[in-house]
């Protein structure tokens, strides 16, 4: 039998080599500065533009680009595809494309006034390209803000007990905040005192558990409203998910993350997020060190082998269950966070760059981040290794029980017992999942502003009347995207909405990386752009061909032409995803096209910029 330490084993060896190797060389070619005014001092408002400190930000920042996909994405392609597969484009592919990646998009927003991937680009292809890429991106943040609320109320149903820990813990965090900003506290003690309370929120949630309406839950969980929820909208859609009581945990999560995300950064953002790195550190770097204890000293409950269900290489069109999955190009999309995902890069250039204190700070913020999340996909993938394969059909149902249930295992190494190891893999999930909701709302207004136009530094309330001010508006802003997204959940198509969630997600990871690559072009013609346009034309190949499978293969061929969808609510959910999947195509070929010519026109011209553009 294999040993699950080999999985990690081999992210830490090449994680290692591209942070100290070659995130080194980005950082030298990007020219970092120490000395050079960040944005967050330059238009410091107290609300959005706020210096951080480097281990606050880079908690707020891991936090934040960790949600759920790194978990349930290489617990499904392992299921599918086999264990080797997905290692080896978690451990290849982090440091070359998705550090790469997550640091230029930090380093360019850095030169171009703390904005966006879709300002950047609009500064060299013109308003068209800007436009384009910002609606794209304020569609997939709604995709990202569905997903995220429809994981984190699964959760809640399966383990009642994270439900209770995560109220304490978002009370513990608005209380650090204002200990910290209002009263000026001193950090290393209130960090100690905060750090011990978040974890003491693990007992309580064990004692305490709460759900919403009746269902199979431990003994002891408080129910706080009577039957079974059936008539909470969505319910029914949702019955093999948990039902009412999921269905139920939707809304409350949405409105957490308009009212979090409307809210200065350091009342709850930043108090939050560091506090959660604790818990992400423990969980994470926990689980890896139990891994090493329990196979060298034999202390776990069950030997941390692989189990015998799930297989090194299941073939190139998976498992039989998966239903006719080729590994190219589905094996890329479905491991997106932990590899490669375009949300990290409105993450980077979205909050991170607006509180960065000083630019040596985001290499280990911006590439090293993104090591972090990788090790978490290797987590997660051990997990599936030591607990067995779920049903692949289950989906995100089946796979996120299986990281709290796997993890408990491995944490059985410490000696913690294996219900309680579980409770707290599920918190760490749910930590990730809650930062990532409500910091993803808040990016969705940062897109807004900047396609209807708010100067830099400057926040509009969205109270007045004008349809430009509601639809950026701090207040008004958040209801705009949860509305839709909380639609897109209760209608019963969440099968479709983390499709396309996958395909949005790694489509503009590839614009993301084009946009870096015409930055560096524009800004000298001696940058080399092999370390984006490589890995930016292999997303772009990946995603297209990944699409295309979903809309000609699955919904034209399979659904409609081989009568696949037998109801007429299945026939418009086909038709629907091949409209979303041909506009996204569209929309990235478009883009493409404009940054090709771009490059072209820059590598061809009589004369070089004198400075860099975007830097003054």
């Amino acid at each position: 039998m294999t040993q699950v330490i080999w999985i990690v084993a081999a992210v830490l060896v090449t994680f290692t080599a591209g942070y100290v190797g070659y995130s080194r060389y980005l950082a030298q070619f990007v020219d970092l500065d120490p000395d050079r005014e960040t944005p967050a001092h330059k238009y410091e408002d107290g609300q959005e533009y706020v210096p951080s400190k480097k281990p606050v930000l880079l908690g707020h920042h891991y936090s934040s680009i960790a949600g759920g996909a790194p978990i349930v994405g290489p617990i499904t392609a392992g299921a599918i595809w086999g264990w080797v597969p997905a290692l080896l484009w978690i451990a290849i592919g982090n440091p070359l494309m998705g550090a790469v990646h997550d640091f230029i998009s930090l380093s360019g927003s850095l030169r171009h006034e703390g904005k966006s991937i879709g300002y950047m680009i609009g500064e060299y292809v013109g308003e068209q390209g800007k436009n384009m890429l910002l609606w794209f991106a304020f569609l997939t943040i709604v995709l990202v803000v569905a997903v995220f609320a429809l994981v984190v109320a699964i959760v809640f149903h399966a383990f009642p007990q994270v439900a209770t820990a995560s109220f304490i813990y978002i009370l513990l965090a608005l209380a650090f905040g204002v200990y910290l900003y209002q009263f000026n506290g001193p950090f290393i003690l209130g960090t100690v005192v905060f750090v011990v309370g978040v974890f003491a929120a693990v007992r309580v949630g064990i004692e305490y558990p709460v759900a919403l309406f009746a269902g199979d839950y431990p003994s002891g969980t408080i129910v706080l409203l009577g039957g079974a929820g059936d008539w909470v909208p969505g319910a029914a859609q949702l019955e093999g998910l948990g039902g009412g009581n999921t269905a139920a945990w939707i809304p409350v999560v949405l409105v957490y993350a308009a009212i979090a995300s409307a809210l200065p950064v350091w009342v709850l953002l930043q108090p939050r997020d560091y506090l959660s790195s604790f818990l992400l550190y423990a969980g994470v770097g926990g689980a890896v060190l139990a891994i090493i204890v329990g196979t060298f000293f034999e202390t776990s409950s069950q030997p941390l082998v692989i189990d015998e269900s799930l297989g090194a290489f299941e073939g190139f069109w998976g498992v039989g269950a998966a239903d006719y999955a080729p590994l190219f190009p589905l094996l890329f999309i479905t491991i997106a966070c932990g590899t490669i995902s375009g949300f990290h890069s409105l993450v980077s250039s979205g909050t991170t760059a607006k509180q960065l204190n000083n630019e040596s700070d985001a290499r280990l913020i911006g590439y090293g981040g993104m090591l972090g999340e990788g090790l978490l996909a290797a987590v997660a993938l051990s997990t599936l290794a030591v607990w067995g394969a779920p049903d692949v059909a289950g989906g995100i149902g089946a796979a996120l029980p299986n990281f709290a249930s796997g993890g408990g295992v491995i944490l059985t190494s410490f000696g913690i017992p294996q219900t309680v190891g579980a409770v707290f893999m599920a918190l760490v999930l749910c930590s990730f999942l809650l930062t990532s909701t409500d910091t993803a709302v808040r990016l969705g207004r940062y897109m807004m502003e900047e396609i209807v136009g708010t100067p830099a530094g400057r926040t509009d309330t969205g109270l007045n009347a004008d349809i430009g001010s509601i639809a950026r508006g701090r207040y008004t802003n958040p209801i705009v995207q949860a509305v839709p997204a909380y639609l897109l959940v209760v209608s019963g198509q969440w099968v479709v909405l983390w499709q396309l969630f996958g395909g949005a997600n790694q489509l503009l990871a590839a614009l993301a990386l084009l946009t870096a690559t015409v930055w560096l072009a524009n800004w000298d013609d001696s940058k080399q752009l092999i370390s984006t346009g490589v890995p930016m034309a292999l997303m772009v190949t990946i995603t297209v061909l990944g699409l295309s499978w979903l809309v000609f293969y699955e919904n034209l061929y399979v659904n409609l032409l081989n009568g696949g969808a037998e109801t007429t609510e299945a026939i418009i959910s086909a038709i629907v995803q091949m409209i979303i999947g041909l506009v996204l195509i569209g929309l990235a070929l478009a883009l493409v096209r404009l940054g090709y010519n771009n490059i072209r026109e820059v590598r061809r011209g009589p004369e070089t910029p004198a400075a860099e553009p975007g830097d003054d």
